[in-house]
Parts: C-alpha cells; sequence; structure tokens
C-alpha cells in the first residue's frame, strides 16, 4: 500500500494534466481516486502510475473508448490479461499501419524533391 497521498492539485502538477481533466477522467471511470474523511480526493503514488500509463495509451493514439475498456480490464484483476493484451496488440498494429502510411508519404516527398533538385541541377549546368 502506498503510504503518501496527494490532492488533486499536487497530483495535477505531478502529472501535467488538469484539474478538470483529472475530474473528467474520475467521472469517466479511469481513476478512482480515495476520499478522505472529509470527501477530498486523495490519490496514492499507484494512482499517478496509472494516470501516467492512461497519458502514454492517449499519446499511442488509442481510442478513449479502448482506454476505458483496458481500464474496466484491469479492474477486473489478473483474469483479464488476455483481453487487455488483445487492446495492445491491436493498438500496436494500429501504429504500425499509420508508420507504413508515413513512410510511404515520406517516400512520395523524396521522389518529389528528388525531381525537382534534379531539374535545379539541369538548369544550373544548361546555364554554364
Amino acid at each position: 500500500m502506498d503510504s503518501k497521498t496527494y490532492k488533486i492539485g499536487e497530483i495535477s502538477k505531478i502529472t501535467n494534466l488538469t484539474i478538470d481533466t483529472l475530474r473528467y477522467y474520475e467521472k469517466e471511470g479511469l481513476i478512482t481516486p480515495a476520499r478522505d474523511q472529509n470527501n477530498i480526493r486523495m490519490y496514492s503514488d499507484s494512482d499517478i502510475r496509472w494516470i501516467q500509463f492512461i497519458k502514454k495509451l492517449k499519446q499511442t493514439g488509442m481510442p478513449l473508448k479502448n482506454i476505458k475498456e483496458y481500464s474496466n480490464l484491469r479492474d477486473q484483476g489478473d483474469s483479464t490479461i488476455n483481453e487487455r493484451l488483445s487492446l495492445l496488440y491491436e493498438q500496436k498494429q494500429r501504429l504500425e499501419q499509420n508508420s507504413k502510411q508515413l513512410e510511404e508519404h515520406i517516400l512520395f516527398l523524396n521522389n518529389k524533391i528528388d525531381i525537382y533538385k534534379a531539374k535545379i541541377k539541369k538548369q544550373h549546368y544548361a546555364k554554364n
């Protein structure tokens, strides 16, 4: 069990997320901070790690719907590891497809750049 606890403002600074975003994540069921006797949200180091993981999933472009599904599966425990793996594999496959498309776009641009460079070189030699 984590011993240090943080209030929402501290978590906002640590995770570089706005308080509104943290509340939204809570509303969506992505995070479930503990509450103290005054009903104030109290986050743990474990919550920080989980929020950072959510941020990473978002950076991969994973849709919020899939992150919510992953979160629900996580809450159910290790019996859902295969389902979580499927979500991660699906996202990895999307990224690999995007990477292939980016490479094709870069190749297209490089080819056009080479054509223009060749034309410039040809014009330069024609003048001399």
